[in-house]
């Protein structure tokens, strides 16, 4: 991203850029007929984002592991939009029978998808295994996703294929990808302390989602499906996600406070690659300020990319046996 526009908020290509919010984004589109599930909706920048999507029309259903935070985040957003349609469902990323659990609930329901929003995630924690064994910020952020993205695939191309609506996956990366280990991925040693430094581990993580959002979306036109697959940079954002690490950001934020957003423009990206009528069979891209970017060589890598894929097939079927 160029400084002078993150600075400026000057429009890019699509007429967008840092400056812009979620709603300025999404103006006169009409999401009724569109069903969201979205990963991390009770705050920051997810309950920005469930905001809009309810209030363009969409059917909004908050997938969190709070689901006292996700009922609170659904009354300030009924409270300010009585016609919103929102619901709640229990999620934990880290937890891979509670992704299943809520694969199953939410296709029980027997409602379409249209849109899955992979927004959750967690940074810079300390040194932690999942309940499978698996280092926390990588369980969570990619593996959970992975996991969940697969489940609920069948659902997203059934609807593509009855409704002709191009359905969409949208995974939220970071500019943090591409602060990673040296090979990008740990596949040897990705549970070893020994190795681990928790910046590199949150880079990894966010290097994961976009091999993620390149393979998936390889397949997915390989077999002719109307879905397509993009990742993204949010921007600089104070919430939540800083909790492990707030008083070195809030000084980073001092010093930088000219990159900083607020949260209706750190959801404006997300916005802008699920609903985008500009995007339509734009799929393996990379987005940062409403705007293609480029991503790290290592993002770029087709081969890191199967891997990665494989990889994780294989630790989600380690992890139910």
């Amino acid at each position: 991203m160029g400084l002078l526009s993150l600075i400026t908020g000057r429009p890019g290509a699509s007429g967008f850029g840092s400056a812009s919010t979620a709603e300025q984004v999404t103006d006169g589109v009409d999401a009724s007929n569109l069903t969201v599930v979205i990963t991390g909706g009770p705050s920051g920048i997810g309950l920005e984002t469930s905001r809009v999507l309810a209030l363009r029309g969409a059917h909004v259903i908050i997938a969190a592991r709070n689901t006292e935070a996700a009922s609170e985040a659904k009354k300030s957003i009924t409270e300010a939009n009585p016609a919103a349609r929102v619901d709640v469902l229990k999620l934990d990323l880290s937890s891979l029978k509670s992704v299943r659990a809520f694969a199953d609930q939410f296709n029980s329901m027997n409602l379409p998808l249209n849109i899955l929003i992979n927004n959750a995630g967690v940074m810079f924690c300390p040194f932690q295994l999942s309940e499978d064994g698996v280092e926390m910020q990588f369980a969570t952020n990619h593996l959970g996703h992975f996991l969940l993205t697969n489940l609920l695939l069948d659902n997203m191309k059934a609807t593509a294929e009855s409704t002709g609506i191009e359905g969409r996956i949208v995974n939220l990366s970071s500019i943090a990808h591409e602060h990673t280990y040296p090979k990008g991925i740990q596949f040897d040693t990705l549970n070893d302390k020994k190795t681990f430094d928790r910046r590199s581990a949150y880079g990894q993580s966010k290097l994961a989602n976009i091999l993620h959002a390149k393979e998936l979306s390889r397949r997915l036109k390989e077999e002719g499906a109307n879905i397509t697959v993009n990742s993204l940079h949010p921007g600089v954002i104070m919430t939540n996600l800083m909790r492990h690490s707030y008083a070195v950001m809030k000084a980073i934020q001092v010093a930088t406070c000219l990159i900083w957003k607020n949260v209706p423009q750190g959801a404006a990206t997300t916005c802008y690659v699920g609903l985008s009528h500009q995007l339509k069979g734009v799929t393996g891209k990379y987005f940062a300020d409403c705007n293609e970017e480029r991503t790290s060589k290592l993002a770029e890598s087709d081969v890191l990319a199967k891997q990665l894929w494989e990889f994780s097939e294989e630790l989600v079927k380690s992890a139910s046996q």
